[in-house]
């Protein structure tokens, strides 16, 4: 196959597709492609000025509504308006998160701040849109992983990373997380018999507003360190191009994984990559569905006769 670029989207129009974090970065190149190809694209952001900004700068057939996925109070309010708003919703890219470095954070629930804002909000959000994007012809549900969840792994006790804290190490398990759930999701919505696609993205190593931000707890030291790290990145419009090709292109497959093909997925055209041997297990994934449905109270594609734990 020819190298996938951003021109192969197809049309989108009559689509709604609910892109969180698109004020910036990844978010805002992937609701721009979108919204460029017809989609209607709503910008779940948690700064709404900084919404509107991207939203005049994007044009298109856009709106913007406030999302914090550091609070759950936050995701039941986004997603209750939306859900009313939007009976079909199309497409759901999880592409917001948060990386911190410093000392260690929670979010307004008490989850450690990574894990909180990457997985478990995200995971409350989904399950809260699942009859939505139900009702819709071809819905895609995309979550956004990192090469860094390779190297992590998931200590169920301690998932709140409370001893000998972290933040780099917080961080991938928190990616990690991210792609044990849309590997999980995946097998349960096939389960269910359900139409909804769930499948990953990684973006490598991406320019993006994120990488000085996670350096600002150490001022000038730390503002020199995000520069020289920005000269090994490749820009965020490549970056993108994984989550767009989850998002967008026909026949993709329950599961199915995207990422860069060069330099150990750091860069470069996009391929199909392989999640890591913990992020594919279904102990794991069954283990951590249970412990983000105990946490968030969100509870999706249970079965029928069972009742809330």
């Amino acid at each position: 196959m020819s190298e996938w670029t951003a021109d192969r989207i197809p049309d989108q129009h009559g689509r709604v597709a609910v892109v969180t974090g698109a004020n910036s970065g990844l978010g805002l190149v992937t609701a721009t492609e979108l919204a460029h190809r017809g989609a209607h694209v709503v910008l779940a952001v948690r700064d709404t000025t900084a919404g509107t900004k991207a939203a005049r700068q994007i044009g298109g057939d856009t709106e913007v509504r406030e999302l914090d996925l550091a609070s759950l109070d936050s995701v039941h309010a986004f997603a209750a308006k939306l859900t009313t708003d939007h009976p079909v919703i199309d497409v759901l890219v999880n592409n917001a998160g948060a990386v911190l470095l410093g000392p260690r954070r929670t979010t307004t629930d008490g989850f450690e701040l990574h894990l909180g804002t990457n997985m478990l909000g995200p995971f409350a959000l989904t399950g809260l849109l699942l009859d939505n994007l139900s009702a819709a012809r071809e819905p895609r549900v995309v979550g956004l992983s990192s090469i860094t969840h390779k190297n992590a792994h998931l200590d169920f006790d301690d998932l709140m990373f409370e001893r000998d804290y972290r933040a780099p190490a917080a961080y991938g398990r928190s990616k990690l997380a991210t792609t044990v759930f849309g590997i999980e999701l995946d097998r349960r919505l096939r389960a269910a018999g359900s139409p909804i696609v769930s499948a990953l993205a990684h973006p490598g190593l991406t320019r993006t507003n994120l990488t000085p931000r996670a350096w600002e707890h150490r001022g000038r030291f730390g503002r020199l360190i995000a520069s020289s790290g920005l000269l090994l990145t490749q820009p965020v419009e490549q970056g993108a191009l994984p989550q767009l090709r989850a998002a967008t292109q026909p026949g993709v497959r329950g599961g199915q994984f995207f990422g860069p093909a060069s330099l150990w997925e750091t860069r470069g055209r996009v391929t199909e990559v392989r999640p890591s041997a913990e992020a594919a297990d279904p102990a794991v994934g069954s283990r951590l569905w249970a412990a983000a449905e105990e946490l968030t109270g969100v509870r999706p594609l249970r079965p029928a006769d069972s009742s809330p734990a």
